[in-house]
């Protein structure tokens, strides 16, 4: 038995955070301790931003992960979250002033101070077209291109204003099907397959094979890791449905995909992409600036609360922090604020279930929809699945049960994954035909559920094979 899921539980069923929390990893939060106290704040899952720092700096904090994950007693996820083909400025001496009506011309490592044009990190001539828009800097400046002849790519600038060394561009109605994994994020994934890493998190997604591309790089590198697409293209946006089907996990990164798609449209292709996670049986992480004005602030704005409390209210599996936990001033007490948000939503507006979920085998579907059903009609504490791959969990969890899902498996790695699922408690035991009894049984002597609560349990024949699950029962504790 894993001495993660040794410890009795911090919480009761009834009093799950439903809606995980995910945090990432930087400066302010660069410590066995600090990393601590975010896992004993609320935080579910870590995010390693493989754009910023080394191999060994990551390794590092895996091991503090590890150690906090087991000294504390539960099971936390890690994302290696790929930097992906970042275009970017080059270097640039001070700051260049950029006017209305100025053309500009970029080239992948030019030296500015010699020919007039600005470096950029990345090759886009042989993808942009003319009439394509240009974004520098965040959206700061806006451009349209006008040209592109050996290697330079020419615009005319839109608005006054300023660029800088290293800031990003973006480019929404240009194709980069094909360029999602660089030579450092191939570099990054064979790392990545030698760590205890549960999630890998594919930036600048187009379709669906660059999804099924990085699917196959694992299998062939020996890791189980899960695939997470970073929903952040206007390309991909178009196409969210075959996106959500061909993932694990759909992270909903709404900076870029502003800028792809218009800060408008984003509210609505949040709310669509979690309904089809819903519908998929796949989870999905709502990110950027959630409480951004906390990096140097101790409370957040209403605009912020409203934004967390939206992503709850609609069924995110979890919401993400970045910049509020990497180089923010107060990474703990973001954490924990989040947490009161999320669990005053939950508590005060259950979730609503939208519609049936469809992804998965028929009979897994169907059992999954009657173990939800029977839970409500005994009025059940919890819902205890077994699983070996997760599988029934996801599934489970899809339908929204009112009811927390206390999922047991054998597997350590199936429990860390479960970390980021909406409302489950995942507990490592090994494979047995008494396995639930087991466990509900130390549950109960711990005191986490009590007598005469109501059990609505979910098992196989055939413990610790996958897909074998067909066998419900309803059990009163004593």
């Amino acid at each position: 038995m894993s001495q993660v899921t040794s410890k009795k539980p911090t919480v009761s069923p009834e009093d799950l955070k439903r809606t995980r929390i995910v945090a990432t990893v930087g400066p302010a939060t660069h410590s066995y301790e600090r990393i601590y106290e975010l896992i004993s704040s609320g935080v579910n899952g870590i995010r390693l931003n493989f754009s910023h720092g080394d191999h060994q700096e990551k390794a590092e904090v895996i091991k503090w992960v590890r150690k906090a994950s087991e000294e504390y007693g539960k099971p936390v996820a890690i994302i290696q979250d790929l930097q992906g083909p970042k275009i970017r400025l080059g270097e640039i001496d001070g700051e260049l002033d950029l006017k209305k009506g100025q053309e500009l011309r970029l080239s992948k490592d030019a030296d500015y101070e010699r020919t007039a044009i600005v470096p950029i990190q990345y090759d886009i001539s042989e993808r942009v077209k003319r009439g394509h828009r240009l974004f520098m800097y965040d959206g700061r400046i806006c451009s349209t291109v006008t040209s592109v002849k050996d290697g330079v790519v020419s615009v005319s600038i839109e608005n006054d204003g300023q660029i800088m060394s290293r800031k990003g561009i973006n480019l929404p109605d240009t194709d980069f099907s094909g360029a999602t994994l660089t030579d450092k994020d191939l570099e990054d994934l064979g790392f990545g397959a030698t760590q205890d890493i549960d999630y890998v998190a594919l930036s600048f997604v187009q379709t669906e094979d660059d999804l099924h591309d990085l699917r196959r790089r694992l299998k062939n590198l020996g890791s189980e890791a899960r695939v997470i697409c970073k929903l952040e293209t206007r390309v991909a946006a178009e196409r969210l449905e075959s996106i959500v089907k061909a993932s694990d996990a759909v992270m909903i990164a709404r900076g870029d995909l502003a800028y792809e798609v218009g800060p408008e449209a984003v509210p609505l292709i949040q709310r669509e992409a979690i309904s089809l996670c819903h519908k998929h049986a796949k989870q999905s992480i709502v990110a950027t600036q959630m409480l951004i004005g906390m990096v140097d602030s101790p409370e957040p704005t209403r605009a912020e609360v409203s934004d967390v409390s939206t992503a709850v209210i609609l069924g995110a599996d979890a919401v993400m922090l970045s910049d509020e936990t990497t180089i923010g001033t107060y990474p703990i007490e973001t954490v924990k604020v989040m947490k009161r948000i999320v669990r005053y939503n939950e508590v005060n507006k259950p979730l609503n279930r939208i519609h049936p979920p469809e992804g998965g085998p028929a009979k897994q579907t169907a059992i999954c929809a009657a173990i939800v059903s029977l839970a409500d009609q005994v009025n059940a504490t919890a819902i205890v699945a077994e699983t070996k791959s997760g599988a029934t969990a996801y599934h489970i969890s899809s339908h929204q049960p009112h009811q927390p899902v206390i999922a047991v498996t054998s597997s350590l790695r199936v429990a860390q994954q479960l970390s980021l699922t909406r409302g489950v408690m995942s507990f490592v035991r090994r494979d047995s035909k008494t396995q639930t009894q087991k466990l509900t049984a130390w549950l109960r002597t711990n005191n986490v559920l009590d007598k005469g609560d109501v059990i609505v349990s979910v098992s196989g024949q055939y413990p610790g094979v996958v897909g074998a699950t067909d066998t419900i029962k309803v059990r009163i504790l004593e």
